[in-house]
């Protein structure tokens, strides 16, 4: 097993890009993350991991806990997305190895209001450039459902390889469901996600 990260210092952490900022969730964002949640929940459902042994969701104190530990262990990095100072999002690095293999996989979620708007695709080349060039990974995955074209666009526009089909490969909405997996390195975007979404003309509406 590959040791995790060593992150001291590096957590937590708070990213800026144009109108959109990463930073960890913390315990006074409930009443936000919550209204967040419920007003998207039908749009999230049909994406959203689940728990094959129908475990309930922890408390959200419970939660922001957990993921502060994830980030201080170095094994992710959870952020919740901001557009404008107001939350619409989250963005997790998570599974964070080094080894010989020094890859992590981003997964992520907006509110439907900011869906099209560019948000997401600068939110991950910004956590992308961060995992890059500053906690020093070497490649970053995104699984994503086939059917799931708003996020296809996203990797779509920030030019990752797509590495074929995972069958059965997470539990959502109560089976086993196929993604498609996507990768890039860092040798393949030297000069950074950010700077590539920009030069194909990317911009937040």
């Amino acid at each position: 097993m590959s040791p995790p990260v060593n992150v001291e210092g590096q957590w937590p952490v708070t990213l800026v890009e144009d109108r959109v900022a990463l930073r960890p969730l913390r315990q006074r964002d409930r009443a936000a993350w919550e209204a967040l949640r419920r007003s998207n929940a039908t749009w999230l459902e049909p994406w959203e991991a689940t728990s094959p042994t129908g475990e309930p969701p922890s408390s959200f104190r419970s939660y922001v806990r957990s993921l502060d530990r994830s980030a201080r262990a170095g094994t992710a990095l959870p952020f919740v997305v901001e557009l404008d100072d107001e939350l619409v999002g989250q963005l997790t690095v998570s599974s964070i190895t080094r080894g010989s293999f020094w890859s992590a996989t981003i997964g992520y979620w907006v509110s439907r209001h900011v869906a099209g708007r560019g948000v997401t695709p600068l939110a991950v080349a910004m956590a992308g450039d961060h995992a890059w060039f500053e906690v020093g990974l070497h490649r970053l995955e995104i699984n994503i459902r086939p059917e799931n074209a708003a996020s296809l666009r996203v990797v779509d526009k920030l030019g990752f390889r797509d590495e074929g089909v995972r069958r059965r490969f997470l539990h959502i909405q109560g089976d086993w469901r196929d993604h498609r997996s996507f990768a890039l390195t860092a040798e393949e975007v030297p000069g950074g996600l950010v700077r590539r979404w920009r030069e194909h003309g990317g911009t937040i509406r």
